[in-house]
């Protein structure tokens, strides 16, 4: 197993969510600076590309270079073209709580779930020990068109997250991430969804955001540690990036793929880390590209 060490690149942020390598740039929402924002691979010159007022998550383009974005609080996923924000599709009645991550493929399927519920309240209130006393809560994976319109929910996923899809476009994979795996579907033609199944079983890591490689393995940020573990089908370790705060998401980028970007911070909490400027993004070197979806 090699283990590398993350470099710190950006300061000041809130909490980052939904890295990623656009237009060789890396873009990322900022929950609660209410931004999508891009920087150089450096981590200098950051850009406010759009506000969100209603708190933005994941994001992806369609097909004909429209960016889209979740916009957790009110539950939608918006469209931004040649400036003007609009919402896309309204996916509230599928969501027990906030809308969060999302992938989009290069068809302009979106696929996106949702925390389900409070979890931020729900920690103040019992804890992580009484959060894991019990099976976790659950919630929808949503399959929107590329016309705006939801065409599949299945339910019961461990708040799903990171979902990412193969460089052939048949497989999703969606991280649990209160389940501690890494599920995967098989795409069918007309975007939806069928045969679920384990990927990876992991031992009480929180999969978060993530990515895959050229190897056919996955990087995925640990929401529970200072780390990104590197992962095989079937969960074997073969990789681990250590870094300075907990890692909610990561995201292979520059011209080769081969640095990743990790999305950091203290905590979660919005009780804690709303009004303050702790998150990060570091990044480090590693030995296979990204590829696929996002």
């Amino acid at each position: 197993m090699k283990t590398y060490d993350a470099t710190i690149i950006r300061e000041g942020l809130a909490y980052g969510e939904g890295p990623r390598w656009h237009d060789g740039r890396l873009w990322y929402s900022d929950f609660y600076r209410h931004g999508v924002f891009s920087i150089e691979g450096d981590g200098s010159d950051e850009r406010l590309e759009v506000e969100v007022p209603g708190q933005p998550s994941g994001l992806g383009w369609a097909p004909d270079g429209d960016l889209l974005c979740v916009s957790g609080v009110d539950q939608r996923i918006l469209r931004v073209h040649d400036g003007v924000t609009t919402t896309f599709c309204d996916i509230s009645e599928y969501c027990e709580f906030w809308a969060n991550e999302m992938v989009v493929s290069s068809t302009g399927h979106c696929y996106v779930g949702s925390f389900g519920f409070d979890l931020d309240q729900t920690l103040l209130d019992i804890g992580v020990e009484g959060l894991l006393a019990s099976p976790p809560p659950t919630t929808n994976l949503v399959v929107v068109s590329p016309q705006g319109e939801v065409i599949q929910s299945i339910p019961d996923i461990a708040f799903p997250n990171g979902s990412l899809i193969s460089p052939d476009g048949t497989t999703l994979f969606v991280n649990e991430t209160l389940a501690y795996r890494i599920s995967a579907f098989t795409i069918d033609a007309d975007g939806t969804l069928r045969d679920r199944r384990v990927w990876a079983q992991l031992d009480f890591v929180a999969t978060d955001g993530s990515c895959l490689d050229a190897d056919g393995q996955i990087w995925v940020a640990n929401a529970s540690a200072p780390q990104c573990l590197r992962v095989k089908e079937g969960g074997e370790v073969t990789g681990v990036v250590n870094t300075t705060q907990n890692a909610f998401a990561c995201m292979l980028g520059d011209e080769d793929r081969r640095t990743l970007y990790v999305m950091t911070a203290p905590n979660s909490s919005r009780f804690e880390i709303a009004d303050v400027r702790l998150a990060k993004i570091e990044s480090v070197r590693v030995d296979v590209a990204g590829v696929g979806l996002p």
